[in-house]
């Protein structure tokens, strides 16, 4: 019996051809993937490292900028020191001073020297920048110290200048006080020597002729005699009084041989003399005569008449 496939088609065997081709073309997909897969992982890697780049580079420019502000911080508290340095020299206290300016001045001398470190650097790290940043604001805390430490000590010196300046207008007020009345005193001391001066009255200078009769023209006078009234002054230390005259002629001669007597501290030349005794009571009819000794002329004739070194009075007289 034969066997056949008469009435079915049987199946007809690949040849080995085919396969081969299959093959080489799974082969060819599978290089083009990794291929793909390749150029896509290297543009993926590139991508990233570019982003990367672009990161690194905008955190240096952001680190660079806040570097640039943090600078410009430290130059403001720079100056805004300078200006309370002037305030400073109003402060009293050395040695506040002195502890003040030199803990500013190393806090500043740290940032200057991280600010020179960091411009140095061609990368800054954000952890330098914060440190300086940390440096900032220990300046400028220093600076609010300082501030509040002037301002205090300034406050506490204008106190002290307006109590001294009140103290010194109540010395002035004290010093005029004292000063005014020692002029009273001095004006009351006065009043009350001059009240304890011998009073003169009624002083009159008559010219008198040989037999002591009054001579109407003095060039024939012989005495010149001079008239007056001590009144009572019971301020007036009673005692012996000494009275010295002065006659001065018209030609301003003192008509003298008196000799002389103290007054003001010096020494005076007189025409006469003559002691009374003054018991507080007045005493009228006081007189002092004076010997002619030199030739009158008519005119005017000065009297004047002084003791205990006061200037009692005095008048002019004409004579005819």
């Amino acid at each position: 019996m034969n066997i056949g496939n008469s009435n079915g088609n049987s199946p007809v065997p690949e040849t080995p051809n085919k396969n081969n081709k299959n093959n080489k073309l799974i082969i060819i997909a599978a290089a083009c993937v990794a291929v793909i897969l390749a150029v896509a992982g290297w543009m993926i890697y590139s991508t990233r490292q570019a982003l990367q780049e672009v990161q690194n580079e905008k955190e240096q420019m952001q680190l660079d900028y806040e570097q640039q502000q943090l600078a410009q911080d430290a130059e403001n508290l720079d100056r805004e020191f300078a200006v309370f340095e002037n305030s400073r020299q109003l402060v009293m206290d050395d040695s506040v001073k002195r502890d003040l300016t030199e803990k500013y001045e190393n806090a500043r001398l740290q940032v200057e020297a991280l600010q020179a470190e960091l411009k140095n650097q061609k990368n800054k790290s954000a952890a330098e920048i914060t440190k300086l940043k940390n440096e900032i604001e220990t300046l400028r805390a220093l600076l609010r110290h300082y501030v509040e430490e002037i301002n205090r000590l300034n406050k506490e010196n204008q106190e002290l200048r307006t109590e001294n300046a009140q103290i010194k207008e109540q010395n002035t007020k004290l010093n005029n006080r004292v000063v005014a009345t020692s002029r009273e005193n001095e004006q009351l001391s006065k009043r009350m020597t001059l009240a304890e001066k011998l009073n003169v009255t009624g002083l009159t200078l008559t010219p008198l002729n040989k037999k002591g009769k009054k001579e109407k023209k003095v060039q024939k006078a012989v005495q010149l005699m001079a008239t007056f009234t001590i009144p009572q002054n019971n301020s007036t230390p009673v005692g012996e009084k000494t009275i010295y005259m002065r006659i001065v002629s018209p030609s301003g001669q003192l008509l003298g041989n008196g000799g002389t007597f103290p007054f003001e501290g010096g020494s005076v030349e007189c025409s006469a003399k003559k002691i009374v005794e003054y018991a507080g009571e007045e005493i009228g009819g006081v007189t002092i005569y004076w010997d002619v000794n030199t030739a009158l002329t008519p005119g005017d004739y000065t009297v004047e008449l002084f003791a205990d070194n006061y200037r009692l009075v005095s008048r002019s007289f004409n004579l005819k």
